[in-house]
């Protein structure tokens, strides 16, 4: 593309363009959404995959190819827009809910392991759970009392609330009177795993947010699903067909340089693809759906009014340790562990493809600050003879394949104090919209907060152009365009 071609094609129409830069479910959703209004849109993507950080790759394992996700990720049934995304790309099938949510949780404090699980039933909200919460034997008689009364302060909560965002959950719960067992067996177990944070270092506000929405909205807003094909099918595979479809231009290995206002009006896009050089894309619609340090650096003069935000919004790592085994050594789809390094473990022998016998474990370890850098035998060291105190039936087993993944960046980090530096999807350089899961969108960093991120930005983008938003709405994005903070 030559200088002659974006001059002519701003004079012919770049007003109505769009580029979208960042093909995560952020990007993928608001290019969607943007095609689907009839706008010409483009989606740039620096790697040779549409999925961000929830994506797959080939391993050739000892115990033959497997294909790997990154990490593992789960959604709830509460997680409306991503259940509309897996709609929208014909997955819907490959993520199934649970029926009722049933989580087991493994205790092995005491030596033993000793099982718990945290279900519900068809009862309406708050007794959904009373009868599990009054047989969890990993809490005392009255810690459990504590925490019924702790769920019923919470209900009258509303996460919105600034003063909520500046306290951290852990002192919040203190003052419920809830124990130090308490939030290890309960509060942390599932914050850890949805925040990506322990409760003395999470917002209130976004805990909050997890705990009614998740836990006291609705009996089954809290129900688990999660892929059983490997995330790449979906989030790029399909999520590609489904775009390609739409009509959108996507151009992947290619990365953007800078996003400079164009003399004409609407914006010039400098992108580098594949190291052949710079071309440049004209578009009156930016979406900027890339990490907020690559975000800082794309965005426009005057475009925010202390971009420096940005960069004060920190990141958390997950790791995650793949361990496959000869033989079957667990029976449930996956747990919760107590009492031991190991968070949540889930069989992905299926969605990997692998053969000839055996079992593929994926262990899921958020907050994992102090262990993202070690090595790969130290973590070996750490995690198979756990492995083996939780699973008996691992003593014993032969180890076939063992390796991590580090996402070292894998989430906005929601401290205390995170919610007001979360930019809304607009911004004040016309045209140009900021998308991803750490946007303020009023969620934690999960796959739901990236498509509602998405939707909001081409919502916004949408309405400033005078086009209908679409005929699908995400749920519980329709008439929040205009909501900022």
């Amino acid at each position: 593309m030559t200088a002659d071609d974006v001059r002519s094609g701003e004079r012919s129409g770049g007003a109505r363009r769009a580029v979208v830069l960042g093909g995560g479910l952020a990007g993928t959703t608001a290019a969607l959404r943007l095609a689907e209004a009839g706008v010409e849109t483009t989606l740039v993507e620096s790697r040779p995959r549409l999925g961000g950080l929830a994506f797959s790759f080939r391993r050739d394992s000892a115990a033959g190819p497997l294909t790997v996700d990154n990490g593992q990720h789960v959604h709830l049934r509460c997680c409306t827009a991503y259940s509309w995304f897996l709609d929208r790309v014909g997955a819907a099938g490959l993520a199934p809910l649970q029926d009722r949510l049933d989580v087991p949780v493994l205790d092995v404090g005491g030596g033993r392991p000793r099982l718990g699980r945290l279900r519900r039933t068809a009862l309406p909200v708050p007794l959904h759970l009373a009868a599990s919460l009054a047989g969890y034997p990993h809490l005392s008689l009255a810690e459990r009392g504590a925490v019924a009364r702790a769920a019923l302060a919470l209900k009258g909560l509303d996460p919105a609330d600034p003063a909520l965002d500046a306290i951290d959950f852990g002192t919040w719960l203190h003052r419920h009177g809830q124990s130090a067992r308490t939030v290890e067996a309960l509060w942390d177990l599932v914050g850890t795993a949805t925040l990506n944070a322990r409760a003395p270092q999470a917002s209130m506000g976004l805990a909050a947010m997890v705990f009614k929405t998740g836990l006291l909205s609705e009996p089954g807003a809290a129900d688990i699903g999660f892929s059983h094909v490997p995330l790449g099918d979906i989030h790029d595979v399909l999520a590609r067909t489904a775009l390609e479809k739409a009509g959108v231009r996507i151009l992947l290995r290619t990365r953007a340089r800078a996003v400079e206002a164009a003399e004409e009006g609407g914006w010039r896009v400098t992108v580098d693809q594949g190291g052949s050089g710079a071309d440049e894309l004209a578009a009156g619609t930016v979406v900027l759906a890339v990490p907020q340090r690559e975000a800082h650096r794309l965005l426009p003069a005057g475009a925010l009014a202390d971009p420096g935000r940005l960069l004060d919004i920190g990141t958390a790592p997950i790791l995650n340790v793949h361990v496959v085994y000869d033989r079957k050594v667990l029976r449930r789809p996956f747990f919760a562990a107590l009492g031991t390094p190991v968070q949540w473990v889930f069989d992905r022998t299926a969605a990997s493809g692998l053969t000839g016998g055996g079992q593929y474990l994926a262990l899921s370890q958020s907050v994992a600050h102090d262990e993202i850098d070690l090595p790969v035998a130290a973590l070996r060291e750490r995690y198979l003879p756990e492995l083996e105190r939780l699973l008996p039936a691992a003593r014993g087993a032969g180890v076939r394949d063992f390796f991590v993944t580090r996402e070292r960046t894998a989430t906005f980090d929601p401290a205390p104090g995170v919610g007001r530096l979360r930019p809304a999807a607009r911004t004040s350089a016309p045209g140009v919209y900021l998308a991803g899961a750490w946007t303020a969108t009023g969620w934690p960093a999960t796959m739901e907060s990236a498509v509602r991120s998405g939707a909001t930005a081409a919502r916004e983008a949408l309405v400033a152009l005078g086009r209908p938003y679409g005929s699908e709405p995400v749920p519980g994005i329709e008439g929040r365009a205009h909501e900022h903070h």
